[in-house]
């Protein structure tokens, strides 16, 4: 039995760092390897940090090339959809995504994390999130409706035991920056219709459009996804990060296809109240694979 990293499933944190890495020499990746797998959580009284490390799907292939599930690979080319609409490809070769109760140990563990690794990698991408409202996104709607139970997740999230990459998961990592004066301007009605759920207790429209997000990302015919979705940004420039967890990477790339019109030509009503500004993919290896880099 191989053991996910718990991070994938550690809920109720508030404070949350993003952290995606560029190789500085393709050649020593090895070396970079072995060096994020040997970040520690710190030992602190006022709360620890999970982890979340990923790598390209290409360079964890060249690494640990028996580790890699068949046919997943990078987001390395944009999704050009109906109407002009773009999901941008900003691939990275490594994710350390860093969570816990306090942001005080996360910015200093997040420091302690780009010393480690100065010497093989740069900082690419850098983005720092939290919760609001509980469990709602700054649309004001609740994130993650349809988000499997803690129960059912590693199911859904997870690479079956048995083949390539077991207790892994193939990570879909993306930043959305929300046009909130024009979202705001609307009223709930017509923003419970572009959504596909009511507003205030998030119960699904019975008629709702065939554009609504809700049926753009209907995991009944893509494959259940486990999301961990926070909010990000200042008061004047703010989104969503998407995160999401799949065993399989078709359905979170089906997802997407089907948002952009690219399933049914129709494109996800959200998707113009919001714009991707990031998209990278990442294979989220087990302990064991971590362990091995050593």
């Amino acid at each position: 039995m191989y053991t996910p990293q718990a991070g994938i499933f550690a809920l109720g944190t508030s404070s949350h760092v993003y952290l995606e890495f560029d190789l500085l020499d393709a050649s020593k990746c090895k070396e970079f390897a072995s060096a994020i797998s040997a970040i520690r959580e710190p030992r602190t009284t006022t709360g620890g940090v999970n982890f979340v490390i990923g790598f390209r799907p290409e360079l964890w292939g060249e690494i640990v090339p028996g580790d890699m599930p068949v046919g997943v690979e990078g987001f390395n080319k944009s999704i050009e959809g109906v109407e002009g609409f773009v999901m941008p490809a900003t691939q990275h070769d490594a994710l350390v995504w860093m969570s816990g109760s306090a942001y005080d140990v996360v910015f200093d563990m997040a420091r302690s994390v780009l010393h480690d690794l100065a010497a093989t990698a740069k900082l690419g991408e850098e983005t720092s999130s939290w919760p609001y409202r509980h469990d709602r996104d700054l649309t004001g709607f609740v994130d993650g409706s349809e988000n499997p139970t803690l129960l059912d997740a590693p199911t859904d999230a997870l690479v079956p035991e048995g083949g390539p990459g077991a207790a892994g998961s193939v990570l879909l990592l993306q930043k959305w920056k929300h046009r909130t004066a024009e979202w705001e301007a609307l009223p709930v009605e017509k923003q419970e219709l572009i959504m596909g759920r009511t507003k205030a207790d998030s119960v699904e429209l019975e008629d709702k459009p065939e554009d609504s997000h809700v049926a753009r990302t209907d995991q009944d015919e893509f494959g259940n996804i486990f999301r961990r979705n926070m909010p990000y940004g200042n008061v004047d420039d703010h989104g969503t990060v998407f995160v999401g967890f799949s065993a399989e990477q078709k359905r979170l790339s089906k997802m997407l296809d089907s948002m952009a019109g690219l399933v049914n030509g129709k494109r996800d009503a959200l998707t113009r109240y919001t714009e991707p500004l990031t998209g990278s993919y990442y294979f989220v290896p087990s302990v064991e694979s971590l362990r091995g880099l050593r």
